[in-house]
């Protein structure tokens, strides 16, 4: 036991469903019925999301996802917080469950090499390894493996472009490429990505920066910051111990304590982000909206308007 209360499952499953649709309303009344909290999306390629409640009700919702057809080995990642760190329960139908944007990339036909927590540190720092994090660049920002290149794309549905772009400067004298990503998911797809691009040696971190953060201690670690984390934590560290962000609630971008200090910062309106790409009329919507939630948040209950970050 960690002694903190609430069970973090953050999950995938890359997997033909035949009618998602028909998975959804079960999905949400078992959830709802457990006191389970969090997002699932479904799409005809399978399952992803992350999930929070006790550890019994996260153990018996796991239990029915892996029931679904071709879930029984389902991919998740644990970890712990003092709080509910969501505020409602949400199914959602996707055309993908992480969005890339390249309908012929089947990852269950083919993907990188795995590779675990205890031996990426000798495979990232061979100089014949190219090191990729196939994350959006709000999220390197805060943290990232030492020597990665960051590609700075604002969302995953850039990365394909940006590969073929940079094929050529990233290759170069390289006999092979390692990516990495929060969990695994989109490696799952980045790998397939690039061995349909003809890339031979791919390679990806199995359970993603979690599973590393879980296992490895800090005193033997490549990792430098923290990492992003698509709920109300912001981000954690090795441990996976709640870090040290937290998130403007107009642009959704994580924010440091020094972020925090300037006068740009204004709790839920504005951060030293978005304060230029913002108007006035915005920035109104943003205070209603943070009255709102500090006056429902002092009677104790979750204001139903709150913005939460989406998965």
């Amino acid at each position: 036991m960690t002694g903190r209360p609430v069970t973090v499952a953050a999950l995938y499953k890359f997997t033909p469903f035949a009618d998602p649709a028909a998975l959804r309303d079960p999905l949400l009344a078992a959830c709802e019925e457990l006191g389970i909290f969090g997002t699932l999306l479904l799409a005809r390629e399978g399952i992803n999301g992350t999930i929070a409640g006790g550890e019994n009700a996260i153990a018996a919702i796991l239990g029915q996802i892996r029931a679904l057809p071709g879930c029984a080995a389902l991919e998740v990642k644990f970890s712990h917080a003092d709080a509910m760190p969501f505020h409602r329960m949400k199914v959602r139908m996707k055309r993908e469950i992480v969005t890339m944007g390249e309908p012929d990339i089947d990852p269950t036909a083919s993907v990188g090499t795995y590779v675990e927590p205890q031996d990426w540190n000798a495979l990232i720092a061979d100089p014949d390894t190219v090191v990729i994090d196939t994350r959006n660049d709000y999220e390197v920002a805060i943290g990232t493996f030492r020597g990665a290149v960051d590609p700075h794309t604002a969302s995953f549905r850039d990365f394909p472009a940006w590969f073929r772009t940079h094929r050529d400067e990233l290759l170069e004298g390289r006999k092979r490429v390692a990516m990495f990503c929060t969990g695994g998911i989109r490696c799952e797809k980045s790998t397939a990505f690039l061995k349909a691009e003809g890339v031979e040696e791919v390679y990806h971190l199995k359970g993603g920066i979690l599973k590393y953060l879980e296992q490895t201690p800090a005193a033997q670690s490549s990792w430098e910051g923290e990492c992003f984390v698509f709920d109300e934590r912001v981000a954690v560290g090795h441990g996976l111990a709640q870090g040290s962000y937290g998130l403007c609630r107009a642009c959704r971008y994580p924010l440091s304590e020094a972020d925090r200090a300037v006068p740009a910062f204004v709790e839920g309106v504005s951060c030293p982000h978005c304060i230029e790409q913002r108007d006035e009329a915005q920035r109104a919507r943003y205070a209603e909206r943070q009255k709102q939630e500090d006056l429902a948040r002092r009677r104790g209950v979750a204001h139903v308007g709150a913005r939460m970050l989406d998965q």
